[in-house]
Protein backbone atom coordinates (compact mmCIF):
# COMPACT_ATOMS: atom_id res chain seq x y z
CA UNK A 1 0.00 0.00 0.00
CA UNK A 2 1.65 3.74 -0.73
CA UNK A 3 0.94 6.59 0.74
CA UNK A 4 -1.91 7.95 -2.19
CA UNK A 5 -3.86 4.51 -0.92
CA UNK A 6 -3.66 4.94 2.24
CA UNK A 7 -4.77 8.56 2.28
CA UNK A 8 -7.35 7.67 0.19
CA UNK A 9 -8.91 5.01 2.30
CA UNK A 10 -8.54 7.68 5.18
CA UNK A 11 -10.69 10.49 3.27
CA UNK A 12 -13.16 7.85 2.02
CA UNK A 13 -14.33 6.34 5.26
CA UNK A 14 -14.25 10.46 7.40
CA UNK A 15 -16.60 11.10 4.02
CA UNK A 16 -18.42 8.18 4.77
CA UNK A 17 -18.63 8.73 8.58
CA UNK A 18 -19.40 12.27 8.06
CA UNK A 19 -16.44 13.44 9.79
CA UNK A 20 -17.75 11.33 13.48
CA UNK A 21 -14.59 9.86 14.92
CA UNK A 22 -15.94 6.72 16.25
CA UNK A 23 -17.83 6.37 13.10
CA UNK A 24 -14.79 6.93 11.24
CA UNK A 25 -13.06 3.91 12.99
CA UNK A 26 -15.32 1.78 12.30
CA UNK A 27 -15.99 2.02 8.78
CA UNK A 28 -11.74 1.87 8.90
CA UNK A 29 -11.80 -1.34 10.17
CA UNK A 30 -14.48 -2.68 7.64
CA UNK A 31 -12.78 -1.22 4.75
CA UNK A 32 -9.38 -2.82 5.86
CA UNK A 33 -10.95 -6.03 6.15
CA UNK A 34 -10.94 -6.10 2.55
CA UNK A 35 -7.57 -6.00 1.93
CA UNK A 36 -4.50 -9.16 3.20
CA UNK A 37 -2.86 -8.72 5.89
CA UNK A 38 0.13 -7.50 5.16
CA UNK A 39 -1.37 -4.14 3.29
CA UNK A 40 -3.15 -3.71 6.76
CA UNK A 41 -0.03 -3.97 8.13
CA UNK A 42 1.41 -1.26 5.52
CA UNK A 43 -1.46 0.62 6.54
CA UNK A 44 -0.90 0.17 9.73
CA UNK A 45 2.63 1.85 9.31
CA UNK A 46 1.65 4.57 7.14
CA UNK A 47 -0.24 5.71 10.38
CA UNK A 48 1.88 4.96 12.86
CA UNK A 49 4.89 7.03 10.98
CA UNK A 50 2.64 10.13 11.01
CA UNK A 51 1.44 9.54 14.32
CA UNK A 52 4.66 9.95 15.39
CA UNK A 53 5.61 12.83 12.90
CA UNK A 54 3.06 14.85 14.55
CA UNK A 55 4.95 14.74 18.19
CA UNK A 56 5.88 18.40 17.99
CA UNK A 57 5.64 20.75 20.90
CA UNK A 58 3.81 23.34 18.03
CA UNK A 59 1.11 20.68 17.32
CA UNK A 60 0.67 20.06 20.91
CA UNK A 61 0.21 23.71 21.54
CA UNK A 62 -2.34 24.11 18.46
CA UNK A 63 -4.38 21.18 20.20
CA UNK A 64 -3.97 22.64 23.76
CA UNK A 65 -5.95 26.40 22.36
CA UNK A 66 -7.99 23.90 20.00
CA UNK A 67 -9.37 21.61 23.13
CA UNK A 68 -8.98 23.98 25.62
CA UNK A 69 -6.30 21.81 26.87
CA UNK A 70 -4.58 18.69 26.09
CA UNK A 71 -2.97 16.07 28.64
CA UNK A 72 -0.73 13.47 27.16
CA UNK A 73 -3.46 10.97 26.17
CA UNK A 74 -5.77 13.81 24.79
CA UNK A 75 -2.80 14.94 22.46
CA UNK A 76 -2.40 11.24 21.45
CA UNK A 77 -5.77 10.97 20.77
CA UNK A 78 -5.80 14.43 19.23
CA UNK A 79 -3.02 13.03 16.70
CA UNK A 80 -5.09 10.11 15.53
CA UNK A 81 -7.95 12.34 14.80
CA UNK A 82 -5.21 14.94 13.25
CA UNK A 83 -4.56 11.96 10.61
CA UNK A 84 -8.25 11.39 10.42
CA UNK A 85 -8.68 14.61 8.63
CA UNK A 86 -7.08 13.75 6.01
CA UNK A 87 -3.76 15.00 4.53
CA UNK A 88 -4.56 18.48 3.27
CA UNK A 89 -4.98 18.94 6.85
CA UNK A 90 -2.80 16.93 8.46
CA UNK A 91 0.08 18.29 6.16
CA UNK A 92 -0.77 21.80 6.36
CA UNK A 93 -1.25 21.22 10.25
CA UNK A 94 2.68 20.33 10.35
CA UNK A 95 3.67 23.08 8.24
CA UNK A 96 1.92 25.75 9.88
CA UNK A 97 -0.21 24.88 13.07
CA UNK A 98 -1.80 27.64 13.43
CA UNK A 99 -3.07 27.34 10.17
CA UNK A 100 -5.50 25.25 11.58
CA UNK A 101 -7.80 27.91 12.48
CA UNK A 102 -8.58 28.09 8.55
CA UNK A 103 -7.81 24.21 7.48
CA UNK A 104 -10.81 23.06 9.93
CA UNK A 105 -14.20 24.32 8.75
CA UNK A 106 -16.09 23.17 11.90
CA UNK A 107 -14.93 22.16 15.30
CA UNK A 108 -17.22 20.66 18.23
CA UNK A 109 -14.62 20.00 20.64
CA UNK A 110 -17.25 17.50 22.28
CA UNK A 111 -16.81 15.52 19.24
CA UNK A 112 -13.53 16.61 17.32
CA UNK A 113 -10.07 16.32 18.61
CA UNK A 114 -9.93 12.78 19.63
CA UNK A 115 -9.72 9.92 16.99
CA UNK A 116 -8.25 7.19 19.83
CA UNK A 117 -10.28 4.73 17.89
CA UNK A 118 -8.74 5.73 14.46
CA UNK A 119 -5.73 4.26 16.12
CA UNK A 120 -7.03 1.02 16.91
CA UNK A 121 -8.11 0.47 13.77
CA UNK A 122 -5.55 -1.27 11.71
CA UNK A 123 -4.77 -3.49 15.08
CA UNK A 124 -8.58 -4.60 14.94
CA UNK A 125 -8.62 -5.25 11.76
CA UNK A 126 -5.86 -7.49 11.57
CA UNK A 127 -6.47 -9.18 14.33
CA UNK A 128 -10.14 -10.00 12.92
CA UNK A 129 -8.39 -11.38 9.58
CA UNK A 130 -5.85 -13.37 11.43
CA UNK A 131 -6.36 -14.08 15.32
CA UNK A 132 -3.27 -12.81 15.74
CA UNK A 133 -2.34 -9.54 17.43
CA UNK A 134 -0.57 -7.34 14.70
CA UNK A 135 3.30 -8.02 15.23
CA UNK A 136 6.09 -4.73 15.34
CA UNK A 137 5.95 -2.71 12.72
CA UNK A 138 9.10 -2.29 12.56
CA UNK A 139 9.60 1.36 12.38
CA UNK A 140 11.34 3.66 14.76
CA UNK A 141 9.20 5.14 18.30
CA UNK A 142 8.63 8.28 18.62
CA UNK A 143 11.08 9.96 20.53
CA UNK A 144 10.69 10.11 24.32
CA UNK A 145 10.22 13.96 24.48
CA UNK A 146 7.89 15.97 21.44
CA UNK A 147 10.15 17.56 18.79
CA UNK A 148 10.91 21.04 18.70
CA UNK A 149 11.08 24.00 21.35
CA UNK A 150 9.05 23.29 24.23
CA UNK A 151 5.72 25.08 24.76
CA UNK A 152 4.34 26.89 27.91
CA UNK A 153 0.84 25.95 27.77
CA UNK A 154 0.25 27.73 30.66
CA UNK A 155 1.27 31.24 29.41
CA UNK A 156 -1.85 32.69 27.88
CA UNK A 157 -0.71 35.55 26.53
CA UNK A 158 2.52 33.90 24.88
CA UNK A 159 -0.45 31.19 23.77
CA UNK A 160 -1.94 33.87 22.10
CA UNK A 161 0.80 35.15 20.26
CA UNK A 162 2.42 31.82 18.92
CA UNK A 163 -1.50 30.74 17.77
CA UNK A 164 -2.68 34.19 16.97
CA UNK A 165 -5.67 32.66 14.21
CA UNK A 166 -6.52 30.00 16.45
CA UNK A 167 -6.45 31.65 20.03
CA UNK A 168 -8.79 34.18 18.29
CA UNK A 169 -11.20 31.47 16.67
CA UNK A 170 -11.45 28.89 19.57
CA UNK A 171 -10.45 31.14 22.88
CA UNK A 172 -12.64 34.23 22.58
CA UNK A 173 -15.21 34.51 24.89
Amino acid sequence: MDETEFWEIVDSTREAAGGDPEDHAELLVERLLGYDPESVLDFARHFEARYNRAYRWDLWGAAWVLLGGASDDAFDFFRCWLIGQGREVFEGALHDPDALADLLDDFDEELDGDGEELGYAADEAYEQLTGLVAPDLGILPAPPEPAGTPVDFEDDASMERRYPKLWGRFMTD
